[in-house]
């Protein structure tokens, strides 16, 4: 989402209210500010944009006052004025007080990591009440920055996800209703990074612990899923978000394989190997 419906989407401006580490490599931060009474969603896999700010810098640099222009003009800023904007998921909202909560993945933050962390790992691992954000976020519950949505009549649902996916991963099986046969696949790098499931479905959740070396395909999770013994369905859903190689083969079984209709397969490019964010939004869509 680079720019905000005039609609559907609005801009907030939030600060951090605490930090709490999930495990080795995930640390949820929750962010309050007076703007969120106006934020609503469905929940799900919400997308939301997030700004933080330049190196340096206290508070993020998004001119929100240049209106519809917001984006040129923020594109035209100095390298230690312009925030650092990253997509992420929503992991919950709550009222009373206003509050939501995104999860962050913090690969490559500690000292000699193979790959450096990129801007929002290092913010996030460093984050503390009080500091400032920015982000574009949903003022209309049910918006198009929400994927998953397995159609009526859905009798089995299947997942996948890697750790960047996870908060949309989670926070998608709340949603279903109690009963609704589930089979997901969720690939971490620590077993430490294992999280507690919390669903009315009927939802078998595969974790897998690999090394992060993840290629086209994916191999541990493609095996998983190839081996797996699904329950009977006429109507089955697909959703797979976490790296866009991953994915590729993944879709491919489940539509030729395992005839699934490709028009009930959701897939989502979290990530890119070998790219910026703002590379990958420059790449056309699969």
């Amino acid at each position: 989402m680079s720019t905000p419906d005039a609609l559907a989407f609005r801009f907030f401006s939030l600060h951090v209210v605490r930090t709490r580490p999930l495990g080795p490599s995930l640390v949820r931060v929750t962010f309050a500010g007076d703007d969120l009474a106006h934020f609503h969603s469905d929940g799900r896999d919400q997308s939301l944009s997030l700004f933080i700010p330049a190196e340096g810098r206290a508070e993020p640099g998004v001119p929100i006052e240049e209106g519809e222009n917001w984006y040129a003009a923020w594109r035209e800023q100095p390298d230690d004025v312009r925030a650092v904007m990253r997509s992420y998921t929503l992991r919950s909202l709550r009222r009373e007080p206003d509050e939501i909560d995104i999860d962050f993945v913090l690969h490559g933050v500690e000292p000699g990591a193979a790959v450096p962390a990129g801007p929002a790992s290092r913010w996030a691992a460093k984050a503390k009440a009080g500091d400032k954000v920015v982000l574009i976020g949903p003022a209309v519950a049910d918006n198009r920055a929400i994927r998953f949505r397995p159609p009526e009549g859905t009798d089995l649902v299947l997942m996948w996800a890697d750790e960047t996916a996870l908060p949309a991963l989670l926070a998608s099986l709340e949603t279903l209703p109690a009963g609704m046969p589930v089979r997901a696949w969720v690939e971490v790098t620590d077993a430490g990074d294992i999280q507690d499931v919390e669903t009315a479905a009927d939802a078998e959740v595969t974790w897998l612990v690999q090394d992060g070396s993840c290629a086209e395909g994916s191999p541990m999770a493609l095996g998983a899923i190839k081996e797996a013994e699904l329950p009977p369905a006429e109507q089955p859903y697909v959703w797979l978000a976490g790296e866009s190689g991953c994915m590729k083969e993944m879709r491919r079984h489940f539509v030729g394989e395992r005839g699934v209709d490709r028009r009930q397969v959701t897939f989502v490019g979290y990530w890119r190997r070998g790219l910026s964010e703002e590379q990958l939004r420059e790449q056309p869509e699969d």
